[in-house]
């Protein structure tokens, strides 16, 4: 990596759990959801946002149990007013709850991604959709931070993004749902482990996976592995 590389730093961080609902194969285990806080030189960027409040549904199906994003910043050392940008991998309901915890504040998604959001049973629209959200669409990659981009890789839905940040040490992918888990990462065939099945293109999802191999990045996080 160049010296003259910015300097960034990435922290990963638990915003909620799901309990997995009776049809899933997994019923009942517990599906973590991570997000991750990106501190570079001109600011902070949010990657998701986790669990929005107040639908019944979601309430009734997954019985989240949160973390409030004020701690979960806090545990970094990061306020909410802190943060200068937030970027969605992709905008279902675990990844774009709280959206709208910072209207006026730029939220970077993909232009096919942000298309889907009144598509029935997609996401929850007003989590998304909501006064004073101030989206900046791409269509592909994008630089949005010094060190900082986003980079197309669709599967598991169609505009999902992963973010990649040059920390002036190493390169750290944060790869969002492209990936489902770490296992998956190291080789693990488990379809239990794995987002290829039932993903929105497993073609696509398979290229998106061999894309950020192709990286070679130091390290890899993922949106919803602890590890």
């Amino acid at each position: 990596m160049s010296s003259a590389a910015p300097t960034c730093d990435v922290l990963p961080m638990m915003v909620a759990e799901l309990v997995l609902p009776e049809d899933h194969p997994q019923a009942g285990e517990t599906f973590a959801i991570v997000a991750h806080v990106v501190t570079h030189r001109d600011g902070v960027l949010l990657f998701d946002t986790g669990v929005g409040e107040g639908n019944a549904e979601i309430e009734e199906l997954f019985h989240p149990r949160r973390v409030t994003l004020e701690d979960a910043l806090a545990a970094h050392g990061v306020s909410i007013a802190d943060v200068t940008a937030v970027a969605n991998c992709h905008l279902h309901f675990d990844h774009s709850g709280q959206n709208a915890r910072f209207r006026g504040v730029p939220i970077f998604a993909q232009r096919v991604e942000h298309e889907m959001i009144h598509i029935r049973d997609y996401t929850i629209p007003e989590w998304v959709d909501f006064p004073g959200a101030t989206y900046e669409l791409l269509d592909g990659q994008g630089e949005i931070a010094p060190g900082v981009r986003l980079i197309p890789t669709p599967g598991h839905s169609p505009g999902h993004q992963s973010l990649v940040v040059d920390t002036g040490d190493e390169m750290v992918v944060v790869a969002g749902q492209a990936v489902l888990s770490k296992a998956e990462w190291e080789g693990a065939t488990d379809p239990a482990l794995s987002g290829a099945v039932g993903s929105w293109d497993e073609g696509a999802y398979a290229a998106s996976v061999s894309r950020l191999r192709a990286l070679e990045a130091d390290r890899v996080h993922f949106a919803h592995d602890r590890s």
